[in-house]
C-alpha cells in the first residue's frame, strides 16, 4: 500500500498543535485563498487525509460539500469551531443536521 500523509489547513494555533504530532499544514487566518490551496492539495496524491480547521465562508463551505460528495480521495475532515457563538449557523453543520434528521425520520 502506498504511504499517504495527513495535511491540515487551519489557523496558526491548530497548525502548530498538529505539527507537534508530525502533521504538516498551512496556516490561514481567513479563507480567501482557501479554494486555490485546497485544489492544489487535493491534486497531491501523497495526501490521504486533509483536515480543514478554518471557519469557511458559505461559498467555500458549499464547495467543500460538493467535493466531499463527488470524490472519495483524499478523505476530508472538517473541524468546525464549536466555541463560536453562531456555530449553529455553519453551513456544514446545517447540512449535517439535515442529513441526520432525514436518516432518523426514515428509520
Amino acid at each position: 500500500m502506498v504511504e499517504q500523509k495527513i495535511f491540515v489547513i487551519g489557523n496558526e494555533e491548530i497548525v502548530i498543535f498538529l505539527g507537534l504530532f508530525g502533521i504538516e499544514g498551512i496556516s490561514m487566518e481567513d479563507d480567501r485563498e482557501f479554494m486555490k490551496i485546497f485544489d492544489s492539495l487535493t491534486l497531491n496524491t501523497s495526501i490521504g487525509m486533509l483536515i480543514i480547521a478554518l471557519d469557511l465562508s458559505e461559498e467555500n463551505s458549499r464547495y467543500l460539500i460538493d467535493f466531499k460528495t463527488s470524490k472519495h480521495s483524499p478523505f476530508i475532515l472538517y473541524l468546525p469551531d464549536l466555541f463560536r457563538e453562531d456555530a449553529d449557523r455553519d453551513v456544514l453543520f446545517k447540512g449535517l443536521f439535515k442529513t441526520i434528521h432525514k436518516i432518523t425520520r426514515q428509520g
